[in-house]
């Protein structure tokens, strides 16, 4: 057995490179010592994060050097830990690093886009060169880029395996059309993950790069590939005397001293003129409101790229602040993907702990991060360039927004939700929001993990859907009830045929069989509206098991309680409310929306008779989320429904580092729906609601 490198590289952000090598270095079949490489110079740290290793590489890490460590049998390797802190690697790192690897190793590296000198070692020794991308237009126009690059590296087609990497269930393209376009034959296509036919095909996939023969080393690369970038000492081109650069503190090899200054990358400030610069050149030149209108005409968005690269190399040809080829290849790349992606949004849509984007006109562009707001330095040129990126995302989804209709609610394509509104209603310029939900599901586990729930009172609700009891999540704006609705959702036995309901599309069930709607707004005729209540009422004839609304805010509440009544139990909801009475008052108010004069106590006969239990969630003062109650309804008394609190989250006050202090506790009392676990043959153990001997003692001594 000898070593076998296996390098995979996205044509473009976001097509699964890094969890495609994740699922490779873990799944393929072999006997020797296994090594995933983090090569991607931005500092993104996926594989620390995915392993939770970052204080392991941390800890003794040297600039210049690779820092690995191991997790089991798999040992993660890193070239770079961000920019700021001056830790990426050299070229000549990474060529001590390889000739020491076992020489039965498997190594698989997530290669940064475009190829740097760094990985050069790796990039010789490839037996296959995975480049993914997605079955859509932009996909397709950024692995033509992206082929072109490595055909000019000197790597021949042999060596590439071409991947097509349908992600999000969004394909726009046959595999045909993309191989005759392309011009190079699709070694492999993986379907969504959510896919049945997952498993089998990423096995396939894996079995076609391990059977590859062997091959030669390439030792032919051109010579742009051996520029060595991973120093990252910035080079200054004028006649001026410079300072020499600052050693970076407690740092040396030897006598010699390792330096961390800056290299001009896409962080440091002469870059981002350049961008500014390179974007306001472009704007002139291109109409990209119009080429974001024609996305689906592949030819034109063709010709646009060709456009956008044509004037990338006239401008950065011409300018002398351009460092290396190196720093106008990144600007150039960068510049692109914005151009044709989401602008300065595109580099925080990577960023995993940002859960909200708030553009406020073209100046101010805020970010949540950890439940806390803060303003970043990103920027647009201007408004238009907002309206553009609008434009980009909505597009796609058949929306339209101009004066005749301001405001829009949308999605990306991996179901971030997205609201725009613009003037004459948004005064101050265009104003976007994107509710971010990043491509990892949030599981139950990491509701326990973070505290939002503890494992008795999540014990308690996953035997709630198994039962098949009707349950309303509710909670503000932000508290995370679209998460609990998705982790819920986990829990429907896999055999239950399950109809979604959304005003745009974020909820991501793991089941089979799912059958997901979107709602339509009108078009500029005014007709083609299809509201959440059409969708409703059509589910219905759709033979559901379970029907789960996305969020009730209109009359679609009404056909969602006669659903609930009529024999589609374990139906699941959210809505907008402080408390799980003023979510009773919620429904009971979108019922009267319906448009039919019933009286009160008819709704909340409905409403008694459809909901068996409403969960309250909430961010704490600390931007934390926690399920902070759990409630049963258990019929009317006179013309009010009544319900029992079963259990509550109860803050204790804040730590010294403003953190809350709580815990969850018993009311005291035994749910109803006990005897519905016991008919149906659920197991629970009830011990969720066993108080302890302090609690009763104290229950009995306030009575």
């Amino acid at each position: 057995m000898s070593l076998r490198v296996f390098l995979v590289v996205g044509a473009k952000g976001g097509v699964g490179a890094s969890s495609t090598a994740i699922g490779l270095v873990e799944q393929l079949p072999w006997h020797g010592p296994r090594y995933i490489v983090d090569a991607d110079l931005a500092g993104r740290r996926a594989h620390a994060v995915w392993y939770d290793v970052a204080a392991e590489l941390d800890l003794g890490r040297v600039p210049g050097a690779p820092a690995s460590c191991k997790k089991g049998a798999l040992s993660i390797v890193e070239l770079a830990r961000s920019y700021e802190d001056g830790f990426v690697v050299t070229a000549d790192g990474v060529e001590q690093f390889a000739a020491k690897l076992p020489e039965n190793a498997l190594v698989v590296v997530d290669a940064p886009q475009p190829f740097a000198a760094t990985v050069r070692p790796f990039v010789m020794n490839a037996a296959k060169i995975v480049v993914m991308t997605e079955p859509t237009l932009l996909g397709v126009g950024s692995a033509k880029g992206m082929l072109a690059a490595l055909e000019r590296f000197g790597i021949p087609q042999s060596r590439i395996a071409f991947t097509l990497f349908d992600l999000r269930g969004t394909a726009e393209l046959r595999t045909r059309e993309i191989a005759e376009s392309l011009k190079i034959t699709v070694a492999a296509e993986l379907p969504a993950p959510r896919d049945r036919n997952w498993a089998r095909a990423f096995a396939r996939f894996g079995d076609a790069l391990t059977g590859a023969p062997p091959a030669e080393q390439l030792t032919a690369l051109r010579p742009s590939m051996a520029n060595p970038i991973g120093d990252r000492r910035q080079v200054v081109r004028n006649e001026a005397a410079v300072a020499p650069p600052q050693p970076f503190p407690g740092t040396s090899t030897g006598s010699s001293t390792i330096f961390a200054t800056p290299f001009p990358g896409s962080d440091s400030p002469a870059s981002e003129r350049l961008k500014t610069e390179l974007h306001a050149t472009m704007l002139k030149k291109i109409d990209f409101l119009a080429a974001a209108r024609a996305h689906t005409d592949a030819q034109k968005l063709a010709e646009l790229r060709q456009q956008v690269d044509a004037i990338a190399d006239d401008f950065l040809a011409s300018r002398k602040d351009v460092t290396s080829a190196e720093h106008a290849s990144r600007i150039r790349h960068e510049v692109i993907e914005e151009a044709l992606g989401l602008g300065p949004l595109e580099s925080l849509l990577h960023e995993p702990d940002i859960t909200e984007i708030m553009v406020n006109g073209h100046s101010n562009v805020y970010v949540e991060r950890a439940g806390g707001i803060e303003r970043t330095e990103k920027q647009f040129v201007d408004d238009s360039q907002v309206r553009l990126v609008i434009e980009r995302i909505i597009a796609p989804l058949g929306r339209r927004l101009d004066e005749s209709s301001p405001m829009v609610d949308g999605r990306l394509p991996d179901g971030s939700r997205v609201n725009a509104i613009i003037s004459p209603l948004a005064i101050d310029g265009p104003t976007l929001t994107i509710r971010r939900f990043g491509t990892r599901r949030f599981g139950v586990d990491d509701l326990i993990e973070v505290g939002a729930i503890t494992p008795p009172v999540l014990d308690f609700l996953r035997a709630a859907v198994e039962a098949r009891l009707n349950i309303i999540v509710s909670g503000g704006t932000g508290a995370g009830k679209t998460t609990l609705l998705n982790a819920l959702s986990t829990f429907i036995p896999k055999r239950d045929r399950i109809v979604t309901i959304e005003d745009a599309a974020e909820l991501k069930l793991a089941q089979p069989h799912v059958v997901r709607l979107e709602s339509r707004p009108a078009n500029l005729e005014g007709k083609g509206n299809v509201s959440i209540r059409d969708l409703v009422r059509n589910a219905l004839r759709m033979r559901p098991d379970r029907i789960v609304v996305g969020e009730c805010r209109g009359g679609e509440a009404l056909d969602m309680l006669q659903a609930m009544n009529t024999g589609h139990d374990g139906s699941l909801t959210t809505v907008h409310a402080n408390s799980a009475r003023d979510a009773l008052s919620r429904v009971e108010t979108m019922v009267l929306m319906a448009g039919f004069e019933l009286p009160v106590r008819a709704i909340r006969e409905q409403v008694a008779g459809a909901v068996d239990l409403i969960v309250q969630v909430a961010r704490l003062r600390d931007g934390s989320r926690r399920v902070t109650g759990v409630s049963e309804l258990v019929g009317m008394e006179g013309d009010i429904v009544t319900m029992q609190e079963l259990v509550r989250y109860k803050q204790r006050g804040v730590d010294g580092q403003g953190k809350v202090l709580g815990e969850f506790e018993p009311c005291g009392v035994q749910p109803n729906c006990l005897t519905r676990f016991e008919e149906l043959g659920v197991p629970y153990d009830p011990v969720t609601f066993h108080l302890s001997p302090a609690k009763r003692a104290e229950k009995a001594w306030l009575r």
